[in-house]
């Protein structure tokens, strides 16, 4: 962030860059953003806010762009880790 409180060109450009990025995997998988993600005790939580979630924390887009790498590079399950991200997303702002 600028000292402005606007976000620098860097930043955006990560949370851009991030944000395709998972679009396009999850899309490619076979789900859409607006499709629900099962978590016991949440409704209506859906990839898409996944998605904003974790475009807005660039300080793990790498770590999390290289986990999801390695598992589809193994032919893993990709929501499998994308829905433990959302678990924790779920207990970082709280149920």
């Amino acid at each position: 962030m600028s000292r402005e409180g606007i976000p620098d060109a860097t930043n955006f450009q990560e949370t851009t860059t991030m944000t395709k990025y998972l679009t396009n995997l999850i899309t490619e998988k076979g789900r859409s953003l607006d499709d629900t993600i099962k978590i016991d005790g949440h409704y209506g939580l859906t990839w898409g806010m996944l998605v904003e979630f974790i475009a807005q924390m660039p300080e793990y887009h790498s770590q999390i762009r290289t986990t999801l790498v390695k598992i589809d590079f193994k032919n893993g399950d990709v929501f499998h880790y994308l829905t433990h991200l959302a678990q924790g997303m779920v207990a970082s702002v709280g149920n």
